[in-house]
């Protein structure tokens, strides 16, 4: 199975599984400070967005933002967080490589990594 050149991966660590139904949002970020949408989503019943870009064409390299809508995530299960959103933004040097970026998330605190 194709999966997009960039994808990410949402654990709730409070509640130790997988964080299903976080929207997403990954844009990039042009010279002229302009971000344009590249794709959206939600993530999985297994906390996973594969599908944030097509296949091909492989991106170009670049800055990167990966947006997740924390606020709409805990709102869904009852709980009030800190974080309303979590934007990550990452370079992009090699775009034949897959860039795959998981947030560990929690109402109070997240953290990221480069996965693979």
């Amino acid at each position: 199975m194709s999966t997009s050149p960039i994808t990410t991966h949402v654990l709730d660590t409070s509640r130790g599984r997988p964080a299903e139904g976080v929207p997403v949002v990954l844009e990039r970020l042009e010279d002229s400070g302009e971000a344009v949408v590249l794709g959206r989503g939600e993530t999985d019943a297994d906390g996973r967005l594969r599908d944030l870009l097509p296949p091909e064409p492989r991106p170009k390299p670049g800055t990167y933002r990966i947006t997740f809508d924390t606020g709409a995530y805990f709102a869904a299960h009852g709980t009030t967080g800190f974080y309303p959103s979590v934007a990550i933004t990452f370079h992009l040097r090699a775009p034949e490589e897959h860039h795959h970026v998981p947030l560990l998330l929690n109402p109070y605190g997240f953290s990221t990594y480069r996965g693979s």
